[in-house]
């Protein structure tokens, strides 16, 4: 049954950095509260599951890295999940419980390398499939691989087409762009950006797109951190090091929860998926406003392995 208006949430808080059991016990806690409030959908920030290692450098300059750095990473895998394991069958429990899609970052390890991932869960608790950051920013390249063109997925559901942008992602427009061409009403946005600067970024993709922007950024503080947590200079338990920021955009750009910095929270807003199609009588910037006789995007979504066998029949 498609649902016309529903309520969507996002959430603002941190996870526990390095932690992921503990972390998906935090994370039910908030599904639970966002779902009391009546939402069908709910976005964590970017790394909530596994930690994003905020101020880290590990250890590395250019053409050597240190011991400590080394230590560190082994910190940042060991608290990484497998996708699928035991830690998505324990998120995906939290979508059943509360009858809701559930969207969350995390930090997913294959072989020795970790990657930025989104993951999307059904309200039978499955686990729908994953977004792959496909660009690391700045130093993220260091502990985070590049996602392909085969994590790139916009689900059909009954609130609408449900997809992931992560953080930086979103300044790449031929990515906006094959989002948009594969129909997403629901862009998700888990980030770690919390400057003043992301709402404007926001209100555009939600503008250009025509489609409801959901951004989740974590609140977090140093004491969210384990004590030996390795920062270049330490600082007090009550230092903020990721502000918070999320927000909720219609499909014309209007704000319908703006952001609040400082402050452990719960956004929640109406989604009238009317709006959608009101907001496209005069831009689909992937329909009736694009010019394909001119511009033609191609976009590769096979799957790269490195080693491929070939076995005899």
């Amino acid at each position: 049954m498609q649902h016309t208006s529903f309520k969507a949430s996002v959430i603002q808080t941190a996870s526990v950095a390095f932690d992921p059991w503990k972390t998906i016990d935090r994370l039910k806690e908030y599904t639970h509260r966002a779902a009391s409030e009546g939402a069908k959908l709910v976005v964590f920030p970017e790394a909530f599951v596994g930690g994003h290692a905020k101020g880290l450098g590990f250890g590395s300059v250019m053409g050597s890295c240190t011991p400590a750095g080394r230590e560190a990473f082994q910190m940042y895998y060991d608290g990484a999940i497998d996708v699928p394991g035991e830690a998505t069958h324990r998120i995906g429990q939290a979508a059943l419980e509360n009858d809701v899609y559930l969207v969350t970052g995390a930090i997913e390890r294959e072989l020795g390398t970790l990657f930025c991932v989104v993951l999307f869960f059904g309200p039978d608790g499955t686990l729908l499939g994953k977004h792959r950051k496909l660009m690391p920013t700045g130093t993220e390249r260091l502990v985070w691989g590049f996602g392909d063109g085969s994590t790139l997925p916009v689900f059909d559901t009954p609130l609408g087409r449900i997809g992931a942008v992560i953080c930086w992602e979103n300044y790449m427009p031929m990515l906006r762009l094959t989002m948009y061409s594969k129909g997403i009403s629901l862009y998700c946005v888990p980030t770690a950006d919390h400057r003043e600067t992301w709402l404007p970024t926001m209100r555009h993709i939600a503008r250009e797109g025509r489609c409801y922007v959901l951004s989740a950024c974590q609140y977090g503080q140093r004491s969210d951190f384990p004590k030996d947590y390795p920062l270049d200079e330490e600082v007090p338990g009550e230092t903020i090091l990721a502000r918070g920021g999320s927000c909720i955009i219609d499909p014309l750009g209007n704000v319908l929860s703006a952001p609040v910095f400082g402050e452990d929270l719960i956004h929640t807003a109406q989604i009238d998926l009317g709006a959608l199609t009101r907001a496209k009588f005069d831009l689909d910037v992937a329909g009736n406003s694009a010019r394909p006789d001119i511009f033609n995007l191609h976009v590769d979504e096979r799957p790269r392995s490195l080693v491929n066998s070939i076995t005899a029949d």
